[in-house]
């Protein structure tokens, strides 16, 4: 038997959009880092925070229109 072979193209049209994202966390990271105290675990945490900035964002959008 003979099997026929399939190719696949995927296309990739989220590029620009995580090339976006990797800028938004260089410049959170940036930020966290610079008020840390400058300790390893400083450090490690400003990268966390940096992470998860957009949290940061929406609850205090969120407090600022339901309160």
């Amino acid at each position: 038997m003979r099997e026929s072979r399939r190719s696949t193209r995927v296309v990739e049209k989220a590029g620009p959009w995580g090339f976006f994202f990797l800028l938004a966390y260089i410049g959170a990271a940036i930020y966290f880092i610079s008020h840390s105290d400058g300790s390893f675990w400083g450090v490690v945490l400003g990268l966390l925070q940096a992470i998860v900035w957009p949290v940061y964002v929406i609850y205090n959008t969120l407090s600022l229109l339901l309160a």
